[in-house]
C-alpha cells in the first residue's frame, strides 16, 4: 500500500457540505488490531449526528467519520491469530471508516459471509451488532412472538426485519409512504403508513388487541407511550434512537399493569471487551442466517469516497430504502 490515503473528514459543524477529501497517513495495526484495506463504508446516522456537531465524537476517536466498513486485511498487529493477509472482513470501528484503510480491533472483524461482496458486507456490521445487542439479547426475541420496528425502511430496519423473519417472529414495522410500505410488504412484513394511519390502533387490529411483545424504537419522545399503549404484556421496548425527543412522558401505571420493561443501549462507548463479546454472539446466532438465499443487506445507493455529501444529504432526505455506502479503494469483488 501507499504510505497515505484519501479520507473524509467534517471540516466543521455543519450539513453535508463541510464534508471534505484529505490526504492521511496510513495506519499502522497495534496489538491485537488487524489494518483493513477498505473496499466500502456503510453511513449511518450517527455519522450525521457527529457531522452536524450533535454528537461529538469519543476522545480517543479520529476525526475521520465511519464506523463499519469491509475489505481485505492488509497487516495484522501482535497477537492477532484469527486473521491473516488477505483475509475478506468486515468490522466495526470506533472511527476512520470513511477511508482507504482503517485500523480495526480484531474482536471487532467478522468474516464476510460465503456468497457476499465487499460492497454488501459493508452494509452489515454496525446493523448486526446494533440488532443482535437490542433485538435479540435486552430484547430476548422469541421464535413466535410480535415485534414492531420503527424506521422499517432504514438500513437497521430492512436487516432487523428479515433477522426477525428468520427467527420465527411475526413482523410489523412502519414507513413514510406506500412505495416503501409496498417494498417492505414484499420482504414479509406488515407495513403501517405513519403518515397515514394511527400506529398503535393498527398494531392492536394487526395482533388482534393483543400487541406486540417487542418494540424497537427509533423515535423516543411521545411516541414512547404509543407504543406502550400497544405492547403485550410482558413486552420489551428497546430505544435505539430519539429523533422525535430524547424527553419521554412515561405512564408508569401502564408500565406497571402490563409488566413492560423499558430499555435503551448505543454501541459506540462500550468497552473493546464488551463489543469482542457481541460480535462473538454475531458470528455464532447471526452470521449463519446471512448470504445469498437468506437474509441480505439492502442497499438503497453507493457513492464514491469523494461524494460522501451527497450521501449524507441522501440518508437525511429518508429517501433511502436500506442502507448507503460510500466505496473506496477496491471493487466490492
Amino acid at each position: 500500500m501507499s504510505r497515505t490515503m484519501k479520507a473524509v473528514i467534517a471540516t466543521a459543524a455543519g450539513g453535508p457540505e463541510v464534508l471534505g477529501v484529505v490526504e492521511r497517513p496510513v495506519p499502522a495495526p497495534g496489538p491485537g488490531e488487524v489494518l483493513i484495506r477498505v473496499a466500502a463504508a456503510g453511513v449511518n446516522r450517527p455519522d450525521v449526528m457527529q457531522r452536524s456537531g450533535a454528537l461529538p465524537a469519543p476522545p480517543d476517536a479520529s476525526d475521520i467519520l465511519g464506523l463499519e466498513v469491509a475489505g481485505h486485511v492488509g497487516a495484522v498487529g501482535e497477537g492477532v491469530d484469527a486473521f491473516v493477509p488477505g483475509d475478506a472482513v468486515m468490522a466495526l470501528v470506533k472511527s476512520g471508516g470513511y477511508a482507504e484503510a482503517v485500523v480495526a480491533k480484531a474482536g471487532q472483524c467478522l468474516p464476510v459471509p460465503e456468497g457476499l461482496g465487499l460492497d454488501e458486507a459493508a452494509l452489515l456490521p454496525e446493523g448486526l451488532f446494533t440488532i443482535w445487542h437490542n433485538l435479540f439479547d435486552r430484547g430476548a426475541l422469541r421464535s413466535g412472538e410480535r415485534v414492531l420496528i420503527e424506521g422499517g425502511a432504514s438500513g437497521i430496519g430492512t436487516l432487523a426485519l428479515q433477522l426477525a423473519l428468520a427467527w420465527g417472529a411475526e413482523v410489523i414495522v412502519t414507513a413514510g409512504g406506500p412505495v416503501k410500505c409496498a417494498a417492505l410488504d414484499a420482504m414479509g412484513a406488515r407495513a403501517i403508513d405513519y403518515r397515514k394511519a394511527d400506529v398503535t390502533a393498527e398494531v392492536l387490529r394487526l395482533t388482534g388487541n393483543r400487541g406486540v411483545d417487542v418494540v424497537l424504537d427509533i423515535l423516543g419522545g411521545d411516541a414512547v407511550n404509543r407504543h406502550l399503549a400497544c405492547m403485550a404484556p410482558g413486552g420489551r421496548h428497546i430505544g435505539l434512537s430519539f429523533m422525535t425527543g430524547m424527553v419521554a412522558p412515561v405512564d408508569l401505571g401502564l408500565l406497571m399493569r402490563k409488566g413492560l420493561w423499558l430499555s435503551s443501549s448505543t454501541l459506540r462507548p462500550k468497552s473493546d471487551a464488551e463489543k469482542a463479546a457481541i460480535a462473538r454472539d454475531v458470528r455464532t446466532h447471526l452470521l449463519p442466517l446471512v448470504g445469498p438465499g437468506k437474509v441480505r443487506p439492502v442497499r438503497s445507493e453507493a457513492f464514491p469516497l469523494a461524494d460522501a455529501a451527497a450521501a449524507h444529504a441522501l440518508l437525511e432526505s429518508g429517501g433511502n430504502i436500506g442502507k448507503i455506502t460510500l466505496v473506496a479503494t477496491e471493487t466490492g469483488a
